[in-house]
């Protein structure tokens, strides 16, 4: 089978599935070594709050030592004296780290979070050793109270009170995803053959799953554009006005392009949905938004409409540790819409959720996406395992004690001082663009032809190549592993490239294998033009 043949085959496939024969044929070649940057898993972890998980997993661990039931059987931790046994042991642990991070989580918990500090360490104590079931089952009291806060912090920017929003922790943003569109559709807000916006290019699974047979939704575009600094325009918001739109997801800043929602969008659509969209729900995966300085999210511009996805993955080093939230304000368009659902609509979602709610017409949203989430029947064991929440719990103490946001600056330099060493060894001044998270970048491979060779020439690779080609030689000639852009509906030719799983003296060589293999394309074209 020829190169062309097997392209052509691949095209037809998701990037992430591309991904792995790029992987296959880069490793092929051992006179390189592979520079895998196809995949947004980052290379640095969070250190402090994975210290202060470690200590409050040693002091659990003593609790349940306090009670020797047996040889190696403990007792669970109990709240008389927690305390003073938690601060005693902290002094007895001295500078190790993470130990001045728990000694001012206390403080905070009291004066600012407005916790008990013996209902916040015993909830802590007995969730690090994930001895008892989720309990709500939707999210730990203490944990939701702090998760809460840190996203408040890191997604309201200048929107001073947003109102109150009930969190489900769950198993990373795509578990988070795959319930809520699961409970759309089981609770008659989102039907098969709905007509549903998607803010493009996008994350490739969300071009995927609103075709399965789950759901046929019918896809609309609402397209940001690379000459306008990746800004969704006017015209394109316009485009959410038709009311036959039932539903418009995001992710923001945007995958692949990593840039955020600009101001002037967002007013765009607050104005749209408090004038013309009241109906209109929003779901907004917002897991690069701690990449900018300021971020404002559409759960913060519009609460009532919008569904809120967070992930602790990227910004945390935790892509393993599988952190997830959904976020529904507690006055909630969503749950408007339930009770305007037709009689034997509510009748058939009563014997639905009967098993588990006194009352199921009037359960809330995010209440039926926890017992969806476990079929319902199982609903007694819904939950995220106590011990990940105990993790979030940390990661989110972390940054909101840390008022100057230093570890905020340190990452958003890592990925910062990686883009620049790309685009300077490839010889491209990219635009200044102050919402852009540095998380990956889109390369628009056909521009750059364009502006060394030509406009004619770039016609020749666009018009004469499959858009994979640019990704498939890459891997094959240069060992380098990139995403195909046109898999994200982005156009044709651009490349994804991760800035922030390889370290920084990669990059550069990311960029002349571009420039290498565009002089390559250009010299076969001039032979190509010399032979006719």
């Amino acid at each position: 089978m020829s190169d062309r043949e097997e392209q052509l085959q691949y095209q037809e496939l998701g990037p992430f599935e591309v991904k792995n024969k790029l992987i296959a044929m880069a490793g092929d070649n051992s006179e390189r070594m592979m520079l895998n940057a196809g995949r947004g898993n980052p290379n640095w972890v969070a250190l402090e709050p994975r210290h202060a998980f470690i200590e409050m997993n040693a002091f659990a661990m003593q609790e349940s030592e306090r009670h020797i039931f047996h040889p190696n059987i403990g007792g669970t931790p109990q709240e008389e004296g927690i305390v003073d046994r938690f601060n005693a042991y902290l002094e007895k642990r001295g500078n190790a780290p993470g130990i001045n991070m728990l000694k001012k989580s206390l403080v905070y918990i009291e004066q600012e979070a407005e916790l008990e500090p013996a209902n916040f360490i015993t909830e802590m104590a007995d969730a690090i050793l994930g001895d008892h079931y989720p309990v709500p089952d939707r999210m730990l009291l203490c944990s939701e109270r702090i998760v809460g806060r840190y996203l408040y912090q890191e997604m309201a920017g200048k929107v001073r009170n947003p109102g109150k929003f009930n969190i489900f922790a769950t198993e990373g943003g795509t578990a988070a995803m795959t319930y809520i569109f699961q409970t759309l559709m089981e609770n008659k807000l989102m039907k098969k053959g709905d007509k549903v916006a998607l803010g493009v290019p996008i994350f490739t699974p969300y071009l995927e799953i609103p075709e399965l047979n789950n759901f046929e939704f019918v896809e609309m575009g609402v397209a940001q554009t690379a000459e306008s600094g990746w800004k969704y325009s006017p015209e394109e918001i316009e485009k959410l006005a038709d009311p036959s739109i039932k539903a418009f997801f995001l992710v923001n800043p945007s995958n692949p392009t990593s840039v955020a929602m600009h101001p002037e969008t967002l007013a765009l659509i607050r104005e749209l949905i408090e004038t013309r969209r009241k109906d209109l729900i929003i779901l907004t995966d917002d897991v690069y938004g701690t990449f900018v300085n300021g971020f404002e999210s559409l759960a913060a511009v519009a609460p009532r409409n919008t569904i809120l996805v967070y992930s602790f993955s990227k910004y945390f080093g935790a892509t393993g540790w599988r952190l997830g939230t959904i976020a529904i304000a507690e006055d909630n368009v969503l749950d408007e819409k339930l009770q305007n659902l037709s009689e034997s609509e509510k009748a058939e979602i009563h014997e639905r959720y009967k098993p588990v709610f006194l009352k199921p017409n009037e359960s809330k949203l995010i209440d039926r996406m926890v017992a969806d989430s476990r079929t319902v029947a199982l609903n007694h064991t819904a939950g995220l395992s106590t011990p990940q929440q105990v993790q979030m719990v940390m990661f989110s103490l972390f940054c909101l004690l840390d008022k100057e946001g230093v570890y905020k600056q340190h990452c958003q330099e890592i990925c910062r001082s990686r883009y620049s060493s790309l685009f300077k060894a490839l010889g491209y001044e990219p635009p200044v663009n102050p919402y852009n998270a540095f998380y990956y970048t889109t390369i628009n491979v056909p521009a750059i032809a364009e502006e060394r060779y030509g406009a004619e020439f770039r016609e020749h690779l666009v018009n004469d190549f499959p858009p994979i080609d640019i990704v498939w030689r890459l891997a094959k000639e240069k060992s380098v592993v990139l995403m195909d852009g046109s898999g994200f509906a982005a156009p044709n030719m651009t490349v994804r490239v991760s800035l922030a799983n390889l370290k920084e003296e990669a990059y550069p060589n990311i960029g002349h294998a571009i420039s290498e293999l565009l002089e390559e394309y250009y010299a076969d074209w001039q032979k190509g033009q010399g032979a006719s």
